[in-house]
């Protein structure tokens, strides 16, 4: 690739899913969201599942771990799928309605946001921690879950996880979903061959120019600064097309988002 190219640009996404690696992690019924979701879209695209890999949630109890958008663009799916009943739980505590002293604009407000998949039905459980996942026959049954407690903090004013005492409790289901973010961008063939640098965190390293570890080689968007949302996504292409078009042509009159 790079032989047929005076510039290369790896804006590749972070598909790594991060796992929960807890006990019971092995049964079957426990999919990654990501999975689940394009499996849909090739379904809705004409493409034929085998039905030993279909995900399917018609007639299902579903949990889905994860309270961002693509934990809430699962419980969706599981409604319009026919799920008997989707409960969505979150770590993290539940946030306002309406924007607080703690997030003052300009600061990006940390607000409770209900989607149209939420509208459509379901349960939602904030800071809930799961310990483990349950079956039976080798099959998915339940978690195990745990009530957890923010209002202590460290030395640096960080809130502090612990757990509620005596709060155990567990949440039947028969498909469960892990939609907890994603780690970094697949280290298979493509970052392999072209020898790149990657960061501590296992994100494409880049320089100040947006330019890898081989000279020629930029990367912008989630490859390089790790999952994040559409709009840094799109700021960086465009930051990455004024260094790249300066790199080519020595000059350029490309805008830096």
């Amino acid at each position: 690739m790079k032989r047929d190219f005076d510039c290369v640009c790896l804006a590749g996404g972070s598909r790594v899913p991060r796992d929960l690696k807890i006990e019971g992690r092995d049964l079957k019924g426990i999919h990654f969201a990501m999975d689940y979701l394009t499996q849909a879209n090739r379904i809705v695209a004409g493409e034929r599942i085998q039905s030993a890999e279909l995900l399917m949630a018609k007639g299902r109890r579903v949990v889905v771990i994860g309270g961002g958008d693509t934990g809430a663009a699962c419980v969706g799916l599981a409604h319009r799928q026919g799920a008997s009943c989707v409960v969505q739980i979150e770590v993290m505590p539940k946030p306002a309605e309406c924007r607080t002293g703690d997030f003052p604009w300009p600061r990006y407000p940390l607000v409770l946001k209900t989607t149209s998949s939420h509208e459509e039905g379901g349960e939602r459980h904030w800071s809930i921690l799961t310990k483990k996942f349950v079956g039976k026959g080798g099959h998915v049954s339940g978690i195990s879950c745990v009530r957890i407690d923010f209002s202590k903090k460290d030395e640096k004013g960080c809130p502090v996880m612990e757990e509620v005492r005596g709060s155990e409790f567990e949440i039947g289901a028969d498909m469960i979903i892990l939609a907890v973010g994603f780690l970094h961008p697949e280290h298979g063939t493509l970052l392999k061959q072209l020898g790149v640098r990657l960061d501590p965190n296992g994100n494409v390293a880049t320089d100040g120019n947006y330019m890898t570890s081989i000279k020629g080689v930029f990367s912008a968007g989630d490859m390089r600064r790790g999952q994040s949302l559409i709009v840094w996504t799109i700021s960086e292409g465009r930051t990455a097309a004024h260094y790249i078009d300066k790199y080519l042509m020595g000059k350029t009159e490309l805008p830096i988002m």
